[in-house]
């Protein structure tokens, strides 16, 4: 039963990355105030959590019954959308994901709907769903939500405190570590990929 949540978290955690998101939020992490970032961060991670215990709830039925699609398929959607997010960040850095971002006066729902709610994690929400109950994977969900956002938010402090003196530095990070955090991005791309298309073989 440890595995299953050690399982569950690692997966999670992955792809709700607080290092990866701080690469996709730089745009607002570099121009939105700290009260403000903190809030929008904190109301978009509870949209994200309502989402995810949906699909931990419903699992593939939401695919298969109300929306009548295969569950592989969104898993193949997903990974070609993480594949095209990965090799545009390699050859181009931040600046592939500035055009990704909402409208800053929709804070909450720009930081949940391009930066935590996307097909990795709710697959992962689908999968975590089929391996444990309920309130379990409520745990494992709120857990790993929480240690996200308190990162970041450590992160938009720090960030605010250190910009006037070592910008360079920051942007050097910045820059660094999306590329390196690309070749994550393209791995799980490929994995819900392949994962996907041995699924319909399965049933096939």
């Amino acid at each position: 039963m440890f595995s299953t949540y050690t399982h569950a978290f690692a997966l999670f955690f992955a792809l709700l990355n607080p290092f990866l998101m701080s690469i996709y939020m730089i745009g607002l992490i570099r121009h939105s105030e700290t009260k403000v970032f903190n809030k929008g961060l904190i109301q978009g991670a509870g949209i994200a959590y309502t989402v995810f215990i949906l699909f931990a709830w419903g699992g593939e039925a939401i695919f298969s019954q109300y929306l009548n699609v295969r569950f592989e398929s969104f898993q193949i959607f997903g990974g070609l959308i993480f594949l095209v997010i990965g090799y545009r960040y390699v050859f181009q850095g931040a600046d592939t994901i500035g055009v990704m971002r909402g409208a800053p006066e929709h804070l909450a729902g720009t930081v949940a709907m391009p930066f935590m709610i996307g097909p990795g994690t709710i697959s992962a929400a689908v999968v975590t769903g089929m391996s444990m109950t309920l309130f379990e994977a409520a745990l494992v969900i709120a857990l790993t939500l929480f240690l996200s956002c308190s990162v970041l938010i450590a992160m938009k402090l720090s960030h605010d405190h250190l910009k006037s003196k070592h910008a360079k530095y920051i942007d050097r990070y910045f820059d660094i570590v999306g590329r390196l955090s690309a070749l994550l991005i393209g791995t799980i791309a490929i994995d819900m990929i392949v994962s996907g298309v041995m699924r319909l073989v399965e049933k096939a």
